[in-house]
């Protein structure tokens, strides 16, 4: 993808959204269930689009939560439903239509006592702690489109395991939508925002203080806060901007809010790669701001607006490639915690074969696993994972004592480890993997976006071993090639193609009309871009056959 001319700058005026007209047709256009795009999609992330494009409007959010309450019923959960937003401007108007239904339909609804924002993390760390003390059964749901552009809105559902539901959860979901959307709403039940707001149902709870009470469980707080590390902190405008200040006072460690702008539009932000506004915290692009002022902190760190991924930027190597931080965190968490031998580390099968190479370093055993972070959900809920890791920056870990923290990724823990490696070892992140890497190789991974109809992206879904008809990739034998996870033989939604010392993998964008093209090379950079070259011919030759 060619980077944008205005990629890294700030945005100007032409790029900020109209939010009004946003809002507007949020609540007055009306989606068509004949035409795909304008369905019920549940990606890997729940349901996301925009309200102009008649992707995300209140129909659909009626109609997700009323299938979503007909599933708990079928389910029998009688718990609360722990419901959080973020701060795109779709995200408050979603949440009154979503409590309008919840309500209406007898729901006890939990939200943030000061009707403020709410991470993931933090709905998903509620659902964990419900469930482990009450015998009813609580969920959650979360407005958010995680890092997606100021346009979009989203929302996705945590059933009582705590993280994102499953396929075959989601498939009921969505399927339930589209019939209630076709039928034209008539199965909704709802009530008046006003008087749903007044119900008894209804109630409030502190979750900053339920969350930020129990961080020392997962985190060495105290060795942060006795080492005197640095934090700057950027939340690009996001759901935890208000759970920073607390953590900092709580367990008195230097920290700073170097951005504590919330602003719908996220005129604040600079451009992505692709001269979009876009919240996306692996991002050189959109992390601009925070890298400029990488030498006033010791370490800098940023998240999406729902607070489940992670930036870090170091003094020594500015920001982290996702990869060789997952790498860094898993070597020093399996090194430095008192967890069982048998706890696997849990990888996606785009994510670094640096990991492996961890894995088998320190005796640890490995599950690679489809893209998404669902894969990592039963192990953690469980403890039989200590570790769960995805390349698009997300992951999260159990807690100190072996015990289940989140089951949905962690942006906070995630950025407050790298303080605690830092504290603990005096090696930033980027210092601890250029160790790794002298011990275990360099890795050099790339990731590429080509924009698909919805006819490629079905090509590349069903993509098989049997359909690659070449033996060498960039000059090595391929010694794999995959259409099943090794983890748990699911099914990727795409395919693996592995040498000695690189691979690809291509597969389509649950969530955008886009496919992705992944891969690394431990040799060198110029490997890599020949491995990407090639890949990019298999898949294009893949649609030739297919008359695309």
């Amino acid at each position: 993808m060619t980077i944008h001319p205005h990629a890294g700058k700030p945005a100007r005026p032409e790029d900020r959204i109209n939010i009004g007209r946003l809002v507007s047709d949020y609540f007055l256009q009306t989606p068509d269930v004949t035409i795909v795009e304008q369905r019920v999609s549940f990606g890997t992330s729940g349901h996301r689009g925009a309200a102009t494009k008649l992707s995300f409007n209140e129909h659909h959010i009626l109609a997700i939560c009323q299938a979503v309450v007909e599933y708990r019923q079928s389910q029998g959960f009688e718990g609360p439903l722990f419901l959080g937003k973020d701060t795109h401007a779709l995200s408050e108007p979603a949440f009154a239509s979503a409590i309008s239904v919840l309500i209406a339909n007898n729901v006890h609804v939990i939200i943030q006592a000061d009707e403020g924002f709410t991470p993931t993390p933090v709905i998903s760390r509620l659902i964990i702690c419900h469930n482990k003390e009450h015998a009813d059964q609580a969920d959650g749901l979360i407005i958010t489109p995680s890092h997606n552009p100021p346009t979009d809105g989203g929302i996705k559902y945590n059933p009582p395991h705590g993280g994102p539901a499953e396929g075959d959860i989601t498939k009921v979901i969505e399927q339930r939508a589209n019939d209630i959307l076709a039928d034209g709403l008539k199965d909704v039940i709802k009530l008046p925002f006003t008087q749903a707001y007044k119900s008894p149902l209804l109630k409030k709870q502190d979750f900053v203080e339920h969350y930020v009470s129990q961080l020392d469980q997962v985190i060495d707080m105290v060795a942060i806060a006795k080492s005197g590390v640095t934090i700057g902190v950027d939340p690009l405008g996001g759901s935890g901007i208000h759970y920073w200040p607390v953590i900092a006072e709580k367990y008195g460690i230097s920290l700073e809010i170097v951005n504590p702008v919330v602003d719908a539009s996220f005129a604040f932000m600079p451009l992505d790669k692709d001269g979009k506004i876009r919240m996306d915290c692996s991002s050189p692009y959109a992390m601009a701001g925070l890298i400029a002022m990488k030498d006033k902190f010791d370490i800098s760190v940023g998240n999406d607006p729902d607070f489940d991924r992670h930036g870090i930027v170091t003094k020594t190597g500015g920001l982290m490639n996702p990869n060789h931080y997952l790498a860094v965190a898993i070597h020093y968490l399996m090194t430095h915690r008192h967890w069982p031998e048998e706890c696997k580390i849990g990888k996606t099968l785009v994510s670094s074969s640096l990991i492996d190479r961890v894995a088998k370093y320190i005796d640890r055993p490995l599950a690679e696993v489809p893209v998404g972070f669902k894969w990592f959900v039963d192990g953690l809920h469980d403890s039989s994972y200590a570790f769960g890791g995805e390349e698009s920056a997300g992951a999260s870990f159990i807690a100190r004592d072996g015990s289940c923290w989140t089951t949905d990724k962690d942006g906070f823990i995630m950025t407050l480890l790298a303080a605690e490696i830092l504290a603990v070892t005096g090696k930033d992140p980027y210092q601890y993997y250029v160790d790794l890497a002298e011990k275990l190789g360099e890795s050099c991974y790339g990731r590429i976006e080509a924009v698909a109809s919805l006819e490629q992206k079905n090509v590349l879904t069903n993509l098989s071993p049997d359909m690659i008809s070449v033996d060498v990739l960039a000059g090595e034998k391929i010694e794999q090639i995959l259409s099943h996870a090794p983890g748990n033989n699911a099914p990727i939604g795409g395919l693996k193609v592995v040498t000695k010392n690189g691979w690809f993998a291509a597969r389509p964008s649950g969530t955008e009309d886009i496919y992705k093209i992944y891969a690394e090379s431990f040799i060198n950079t110029e490997h890599l871009q020949t491995i990407i070259n090639e890949a990019q011919e298999i898949v294009n030759t893949a649609f030739k056959q297919a008359g695309l």
